[in-house]
Parts: structure tokens; C-alpha cells; sequence
């Protein structure tokens, strides 16, 4: 059988500007964002700044990681303990574990077919709720309706915070992905579009929030060597009221990451070269349904998702089976138990669910997910497909039963 020849988990080598930049971290010691020499603005302080001006915000924080800016968010935005809390059914589990974390409660959104936040549905749980705050993720580079999500929220009086780990670069009418909302949050774990093997940034415009977040992320009384947040002496009252809780980004993953981000519209041109050659050829690949992008969506393709509707769990299992045996590991959403990164929120059972959300379960039993790293060209797409194709052929013409109950099955 042929194989697959590249890893689809391999990213790109780090730069070697930004390796440059590492190393002057290193020989310095300095790796402590607070830890600056005279007159030395600090990497960490650099790439804030740099940041918000990417999206065109007044204030941006580097924190450990995406779940963690979360987190702070929601803190900084005043969640209280047993707060509701509304999140999309189909996210991955940091989102709804950074709920619990900073005391909140957990209240799920159904979904549309193209996998993004059912509005109507929205609006249901708000009513249902009285949750005073919405984390919208953009799960898997998808951004859905922001018009009709920013109308729910704002008619409900919502908090909307954005989970934009798959979305940094992306837009939505023009406007960048994270700046909807009262908050933006985003992911530089290895996988997402600029990489420090983990981290995160919070960008906002609103300056408590922001000076809430900044004592919150552990900056004990050296607010001030922050570029990218408000005057120093207006934390006069905050900094005696907000605790100290730890997640500081330091200096050797933002020397590593300043370059990342200056690279990342050409990165975004090139992950779409490769997005829209997948797309077209899918079309080739029997039972596939390729899920369509809006033309009001500026996306970053980094990751293709389609769906296999009407195709039985036995053949979908089947099918997973062959792209793995082909050197193709295929999420797929359907699994009856949590695998590698992927899970279903029923599966998150420390979650109080008691809402019901069919489409939810209608479209993850049939989704399946592939990453698109920059390591690949268009003949690797070209054959990915072509084994995905063989593989699809043989899961139809050879149909193996499940032994354990498969999630949502038609």
C-alpha cells in the first residue's frame, strides 16, 4: 500500500532571524520580560505593541498560552464564580476548560452545517441562561455570521469574548478575526500560525479590561514597562484590587515570535494556495461534502474540514482507518472516545450540559479534519487526495463494523 511520504504534524523550521533573536535572548539572561537592561524596551513589550497594531487595537498582553488569555479575559471582564458562561458545542476542550478554571459555568451553543454559531440558538441560551458572557470560538478557522453574533450579544447585554487560536490573520467584512468583541484571544501553540511551542496573546481596546489583565498575568508593579497598555499612573487603584495570578509570556518565545508575525500575510497567501488546490480536489473524492466559506470570511487556510453525510459510522471508521494506514491521520469527529487533540463535548464531563443540540450532533458524526502545514506543496495535496480517494473506495467496497458504539451514526 502506498503511503504518504510527509508529516502532516511537522511544522515549519523557525526562521533564522528569529533563531538570531533567540539566541541574544540567551546570551543576555534577560529571558524574564521584566528583567531589562536600561533604556531596553524587552521582546515581550515589542511584540504586544507590534501586535496591536496588527489588528489595529490600543492594547495587547503576552501571556503562557491561549487557554490562559482566556482565562484572564474572562477575569478581567469580571466573570464571578458560578457565572453562566455560553460556548459553541464544537470547540476544542481549553475553551470550555478555561471556563471552569476562572470559576464559570459552562453553557453550550448548537451549531450550523458549516460547523459555526447557530445565531438563533444563541439568542435561545441567552434567554434560557441569563449568561452575561459568550466565548466565540472560531473553531477551526471557521468564522460564522459576526453580524448577527455581535446583535444576539448586544441585545442580551453579553460580554463577547473571542477564542481566535485558529483564526490569527483572518478577517470577517474586512475587520480582523478578534476585535468583535470586548476581547480577542489567540493561540501561538506550535500548531497555530506563528509559533512559540506555546503562548498566547489578549488584545482589547477597553482600558480596564486591559489593566485588570495586565496585574492579573503577574506584573506585580512594573506596569510600566508595558508599550502596548494604559498610562502607568492609572493603575493606581488597580494594582492594590487585582490579584497576581502568574502567565507571563517571556522573552526568548517573543524574540522567537516578533518575526512569525511579521511573515504572517505571506504565510496566510501561501496556507491558502494549498486550502483552495485540497478544496478543488475533494470534489473528486466520493461522498465528500466540502463545507462552504462566505465571501464575507478573509480566512487563513491552515486546516481543511469536510463532512461525509448520509455514509454510515462503520464506513467513516473504515475510512479513517485506510487514510491512517495511507500516512494520512485524519480527525474525525465521530469517534466514540476522545483521541489525540480532538473531542466532542460530550465528552467533557465535567460539564453540567443539559441543553440539546442536534445539529451539533448531526454534523460532528460525520466531520473529519485534516492540517495543512506550510511543509506541504500542491503535489502533496494532489496526493493526499488521490490515497484519500483509494482509501474511500475501500471503506465503501469493504465495510467493517464498529465494535463499540459510534457517536451519532446515519
Amino acid at each position: 500500500m502506498r503511503r504518504f511520504a510527509k508529516s502532516v504534524t511537522q511544522q515549519e523550521a523557525i526562521g533564522d532571524d528569529a533563531i538570531a533573536s533567540a539566541v541574544a535572548v540567551l546570551q543576555s539572561g534577560r529571558l524574564h520580560r521584566y528583567n531589562l537592561a536600561e533604556g531596553e524596551a524587552g521582546e515581550t513589550a515589542l511584540l504586544e505593541s507590534e501586535f496591536a497594531a496588527s489588528l489595529g487595537v490600543d492594547y495587547a498582553l503576552a501571556c503562557a498560552s491561549g487557554g490562559y488569555a482566556l482565562q484572564l479575559a474572562l477575569r478581567a471582564c469580571g466573570l464571578a464564580a458560578g457565572d453562566k458562561v455560553l460556548c459553541n458545542a464544537f470547540t476544542l476542550s481549553p475553551v470550555p476548560g478555561s471556563i471552569v478554571a476562572a470559576g464559570g459555568e459552562a453553557v453550550l451553543v448548537d451549531i450550523l452545517d458549516d460547523t459555526t454559531v447557530d445565531s438563533a440558538d444563541l439568542d435561545r441560551a441567552a434567554r434560557e441562561s441569563g449568561a452575561r458572557f459568550f466565548v466565540l470560538s472560531h473553531m477551526r478557522g471557521h468564522i460564522g455570521d459576526m453580524d448577527a453574533i455581535v446583535a444576539v450579544c448586544e441585545s442580551h447585554g453579553i460580554v463577547l469574548i473571542e477564542d481566535c487560536a485558529h483564526t490569527m490573520g483572518a478577517a470577517y467584512r474586512g475587520r480582523p478575526s478578534g476585535t468583535f468583541g470586548k476581547v480577542g484571544c489567540f493561540s501561538t501553540q506550535t500548531y497555530k500560525h506563528i509559533n512559540s511551542g506555546e503562548g498566547g496573546l489578549l488584545a482589547t481596546s477597553d482600558a480596564d479590561v486591559m489593566r485588570r489583565a495586565v496585574i492579573l498575568s503577574g506584573s506585580y508593579m512594573l506596569y510600566d514597562r508595558h508599550l502596548a497598555a494604559p498610562a502607568p499612573e492609572s493603575f493606581a487603584e488597580t494594582r492594590l484590587l487585582t490579584p497576581n495570578m502568574s502567565g507571563r509570556m517571556d522573552n526568548l518565545r517573543a524574540a522567537i515570535l516578533r518575526p512569525q508575525l511579521a511573515e504572517l500575510e505571506r504565510r496566510k497567501a501561501r496556507w491558502n494556495v494549498l486550502y483552495e488546490r485540497m478544496e478543488k480536489r475533494l470534489a473528486d473524492v466520493p461522498n465528500v461534502q466540502r463545507i462552504a466559506r462566505p465571501v464575507e470570511e478573509d480566512f487563513v487556510g491552515s486546516s481543511i474540514q469536510f463532512r461525509l453525510p448520509g455514509v454510515a459510522g462503520d464506513v467513516i471508521s473504515r475510512f479513517v482507518e485506510g487514510c491512517e494506514a495511507r500516512g494520512i491521520p485524519l480527525k474525525w469527529y465521530g469517534k466514540p472516545v476522545p483521541e489525540d487533540y480532538t473531542s466532542r463535548y460530550d465528552s467533557w464531563g465535567y460539564l453540567a450540559n443539559t441543553r440539546s443540540l442536534p445539529a451539533a450532533d448531526r454534523v460532528l458524526a460525520t466531520l473529519c479534519d485534516l492540517r495543512l502545514p506550510l511543509t506541504f506543496d500542491q503535489a502533496d495535496c494532489d496526493d493526499i487526495v488521490a490515497l484519500m480517494s483509494a482509501a474511500m473506495d475501500e471503506a465503501v467496497q469493504h465495510p467493517q463494523p464498529l465494535s463499540d458504539r459510534t457517536f451519532g451514526s446515519s
